[in-house]
C-alpha cells in the first residue's frame, strides 16, 4: 500500500492512494478508530485495519474516493516523534568524493557505521518550497536517499532474523545540507538541521511490497539534469543491518525514521562545487516509491 498524508479542507489526514494514484481514501472515512496523523496510525494501528485497507486497494468493496485534484499532498510524516537518524558515506563512491571534496584528501574509511541526526519537526513534501537559508549559508546541497519508518517497537531482545518485521515501509528522502556550516563544525548536526532540512514524500511504500534488503535504482536531477543515479544494492550497510546495528544501543520505536545514506554526486562533489541557487527544482527518484521533488526559494 502506499500511505499518504493529504491537506483536505484545511485538515492534514492521512490516506491511501487507490486507482492508479488518481484518488485517495481517508483512513478516517474507513476505519472506526480515528487517526489524526500518520504517525498515530504508524504506532496504533491493528492488523485486521490493514486488512481493511488492503481490501479497499484491491477493490473487494467500496469505500469513498476523493480526487487528487482535490487535495495537496504533504509530507506522508510532517513531523518526526524523534530526530532523524541518518547514516553518513554509506556508499563507497560517496565516500571517496566526500574524502577529497569535501576533507581535501585526508579522511580514513571508517571501519564502522557513521551515524548522525537531523531535525525532524517540520518536514517538507513534495512541490513544497524548500527555503535554502542562502542568507547563512549559500553553500546548499542535495542528497538523495531511500528512508526507513519503522512500523514497531524494536530493541536489543530483538533478534536478526525479525529485524524486518518491523519496518513500516519505505519512501524517498531528501538530506539537504548547508555545507559551510557543515565544514566549520566538527559534527554534521547544525548544517544538515536547519528548519526544512528535512525533505520526505511523495509516500510512503508498505514493506510488504519489497523483498527484505530491496534493490532500488535511484537518481537525482537538479533542472533536468542528472547528477546521482545508483543502486542500493552498493550501500555498505544494507537495511536489516543498520536497524540491527541501532537496536542493539538504543530502542527504536514506531513512526522512527532512518535515512540510509546517498551516493556520489552531491554538489560538492563536483569540481568545482555546483550548489543549489534559489529557483533550482531538485527530483529525487526512487525506484517504486515515485518522484519527490521541490524547488529552492
Amino acid at each position: 500500500m502506499k500511505f499518504v498524508t493529504v491537506e483536505y479542507q484545511n485538515e492534514q489526514l492521512p490516506g491511501i492512494l487507490v486507482k492508479g494514484e488518481n484518488k485517495v481514501v481517508l483512513l478516517r472515512d474507513v476505519l472506526k478508530h480515528q487517526y489524526f496523523s500518520m504517525n498515530d496510525f504508524i504506532q496504533l494501528h491493528k492488523q485486521e485495519e490493514l486488512d481493511i485497507l488492503r481490501a479497499i486497494q484491491n477493490e473487494e468493496f467500496p469505500a469513498p474516493q476523493i480526487s487528487m485534484d482535490d487535495v495537496r499532498v504533504v509530507a506522508p510524516i510532517t513531523s518526526s516523534r524523534h530526530d532523524i537518524i541518518c547514516v553518513g558515506v554509506n556508499y563507497v563512491d560517496h565516500l571517496e568524493e566526500t574524502r577529497e571534496r569535501f576533507y581535501d584528501g585526508v579522511f580514513e574509511t571508517p571501519d564502522d557505521t557513521v551515524y548522525f541526526s537531523k531535525r525532524g519537526t517540520h518536514i517538507v513534501g513534495p512541490d513544497e518550497e524548500i527555503d535554502g537559508h542562502l542568507d547563512i549559508d549559500p553553500e546548499l546541497d542535495y542528497e538523495v536517499e531511500v528512508a526507513i519508518v519503522i512500523g514497531r517497537k524494536i530493541d536489543s531482545s530483538t533478534e536478526y532474523e525479525d529485524v524486518g518485521k518491523a519496518i513500516f515501509g519505505y519512501t524517498i528522502f531528501n538530506d539537504i545540507s548547508a555545507r559551510r556550516t557543515q565544514r566549520k563544525r566538527n559534527q554534521w548536526y547544525l548544517g544538515k538541521s536547519f528548519d526544512g532540512f528535512s525533505v520526505m514524500g511523495p509516500y510512503i511504500r508498505s514493506a510488504d511490497m519489497f523483498r527484505e534488503n530491496p534493490s532500488l535504482d535511484i537518481e537525482s536531477r537538479v533542472n533536468g539534469e542528472t547528477r546521482q543515479k545508483s543502486n542500493t544494492r552498493l550501500l555498505r550497510m544494507k537495511f536489516s543491518d543498520l536497524i540491527y546495528e541501532l537496536s542493539r544501543c538504543m530502542t527504536l520505536e514506531p513512526g522512527d525514521i532512518i535515512s540510509t545514506g546517498t551516493p556520489s554526486g552531491v554538489g560538492m562533489g563536483f569540481d568545482p562545487p555546483r550548489y543549489l541557487s534559489s529557483g533550482d527544482e531538485i527530483e529525487c527518484i526512487v525506484e517504486g516509491l515515485g518522484v519527490l521533488r521541490n524547488t529552492v526559494k
